[in-house]
């Protein structure tokens, strides 16, 4: 009997691709504006490779990028694009289409909801907040709480503690086959693939249901309670058949640690 179920936040509950771009792309034109001497190709090249070497949630790395490019931090382009970055992430961050009335359905169901992320604890709370979400879980977990990231064990298992549960219990929903399924798998979960928030093609999930809206989850966690057992996938859910995970190519653009 499935009696929780536990989300990814980054590309499964919101659109974590599309807010960091836009955030950025107006982070660099206020910086520009403010005096910068770099176009934005430029200034958007190394701000990547920063994220690509110090991981998509560095806090600093408006204050980095223009030490390199400057030899210095000039605190008026940084404020300008700090601020900038910040507008735009209020206008951009956003939820997935169906996603609170499918969190309500499953709660009507009687289950448990969590999150297990692997960005910073804050960040992780903020993305929540800022989205009037932080009452719909019963558990948080995120990478300060365990200090391990998703495929390790341990951030689930703690979730599956706050959450009182057994892994068969509960299932995973996440947009990263290498970290949310594997992980996931590894102790036992039932595992749903987000493929509406894959950004790299993938293939092979490796996952027991692939969905492509977050509403497809209602029938399969029925199935699952109805047949106590592996779940039918049906056509007209949308399920893709399930394969081994394929590994992602590194992006910048994404995320190098994410949630």
């Amino acid at each position: 009997m499935i009696r929780a179920v536990v989300f990814d936040v980054d590309n499964t509950l919101i659109d974590f691709t599309k807010f960091k771009n836009a955030s950025v792309e107006a982070a660099i034109d206020a910086m520009i504006d403010a005096g910068l001497d770099l176009t934005p190709q430029q200034a958007r090249k190394r701000i990547d490779q920063i994220y690509e070497d110090r991981g998509i949630e560095f806090q600093q790395v408006f204050d980095e990028f223009l030490q390199d490019v400057l030899g210095h931090v000039d605190y008026r382009i940084l404020a300008n694009g700090i601020i900038a970055y910040r507008r735009a992430r209020e206008g951009v961050l956003v939820t997935y289409p169906h996603t609170r009335i499918a969190l309500l359905r499953l709660a009507r169901m009687g289950l448990k909801l969590g999150v297990v992320s692997d960005a910073p604890r804050l960040q992780a709370w903020m993305r929540l907040a800022s989205l009037g979400m932080v009452n719909y879980f019963d558990a948080v977990v995120t990478y300060d709480d365990t200090g391990k990231k998703k495929p390790a064990p341990e951030p689930f298992q703690r979730a599956l503690e706050m959450l009182d549960v057994e892994p068969k219990e509960a299932v995973m929903v996440g947009d990263w086959a290498e970290r949310d399924i594997v992980g996931a798998k590894e102790i036992g979960m039932y595992t749903v693939f987000a493929r509406y928030g894959d950004e790299f093609g993938t293939k092979r999930s490796g996952a027991d249901a692939d969905i492509n809206d977050i509403l497809e989850l209602i029938p399969f966690v029925d199935r699952l309670n109805k047949n106590q057992g592996p779940a039918i996938r049906k056509a007209e859910d949308c399920v893709a058949r399930p394969m081994d995970a394929q590994p992602r190519p590194s992006s910048a653009n994404h995320r190098t640690p994410r949630a």
